[in-house]
């Protein structure tokens, strides 16, 4: 499940990913810039706090 959005005035991608291994599942939430190639990377073991994080970037 990847979901990526563009900020609507500001020229970054923020993507929310669930990572899944055998019995562990984190999520992952991506905001980059890529015409300046930077990127930050935080990852959850929430659900609910990864999609703050994620409506926290798209603000």
């Amino acid at each position: 499940m990847a979901k990526i959005k563009k900020h609507p005035t500001k020229k970054w991608e923020i993507s929310f990913i669930e990572l899944e291994d055998d019995k562990i599942k984190r999520f992952k939430v991506t905001k980059r810039v890529p015409d300046l190639l930077v990127a930050e990377t935080k990852f959850f073991k929430s659900k609910k706090r990864a999609k703050k994080q994620f409506d926290e970037w798209l603000k």
